[in-house]
């Protein structure tokens, strides 16, 4: 079975324009996630997917794969779905490229549904909530699933809601956005139509929810941190630094 992780780059972002090419310790972030992305027992390849020739010519230069995608794609899927229609392979697994500090067995973990079993479609992982702050905050997206470990829903909003008191016995879950998916399904995924619940939420993965597909969802000790702003950098930047110095 073939297994190609594709790390969707783009310049363009709203939040932090020219993002993977930030410096963390004299290497862009794009090299950091490409790095760990391709320690992965599972995979085969690593391509990074981009729209921009800077990013296309940091990656060769590093040693990485990168593949020149179009610039009008609204989402990372898109942009994925574009390269993985070029690619001769049996699974896609789409890693975020703002994971700098991704752990390479995390994503074996998010992989191994779809090897074991050949009706599983896609899968994607959840963490454990830890903390309130992350509870209530919207950009942390969370998850609830049923007793086979299949998504639910997703939102951004606290699920699920207590209605009475005693929500500090139930367990919240947090989505980490690694997705993985059989080849032919990505490509007839990117071509549904958005729902309204994925619109209402922004969040794409509802889309295949309310076509009625199935989502594995992998429990994971991981706690992921991207970069989405200037602050997120150098947070890693103290991170990296304090894991050199032990």
């Amino acid at each position: 079975m073939k297994i190609i992780a594709i790390i969707p780059a783009r310049y363009a972002s709203t939040r932090f324009p020219g993002k993977p090419l930030a410096s963390i310790n004299g290497k862009p972030l794009i090299q950091h996630v490409w790095e760990r992305v391709s320690k992965a027992q599972s995979l085969n390849r690593v391509i990074v997917a981009t729209d921009d020739e800077r990013i296309f010519k940091t990656v060769k230069e590093f040693g990485g794969e990168a593949e020149m995608t179009l610039q009008n794609h609204s989402t990372g899927t898109d942009r994925i779905s574009e390269v993985a229609k070029r690619l001769k392979t049996d699974i896609i697994v789409n890693v975020q490229g703002d994971e700098p500090l991704i752990e390479p067995d995390v994503i074996d973990e998010a992989v191994k549904p779809l090897m074991n079993n050949s009706e599983i479609l896609m899968a994607t992982l959840k963490t454990r909530i830890i903390n309130n702050e992350e509870l209530k905050d919207p950009n942390v997206v969370k998850v609830v699933t049923d007793r086979d470990d299949f998504a639910l829903y997703f939102s951004r909003f606290p699920i699920p809601y207590v209605r009475d008191s005693g929500q500090e016995k139930y367990i919240y879950y947090k989505h980490i956005g690694i997705y993985v998916y059989k080849k032919d399904f990505l490509l007839k995924f990117a071509q549904m139509r958005p729902t309204l619940l994925e619109e209402a939420e922004k969040l794409e993965q509802l889309r295949a929810l309310e076509n009625g597909y199935k989502i594995k969802v992998v429990e994971t000790d991981y706690n992921s941190i991207g970069v989405d702003t200037p602050e997120d950098l150098e947070r890693v930047k103290e991170i990296l630094k304090k894991r050199t110095r032990i």
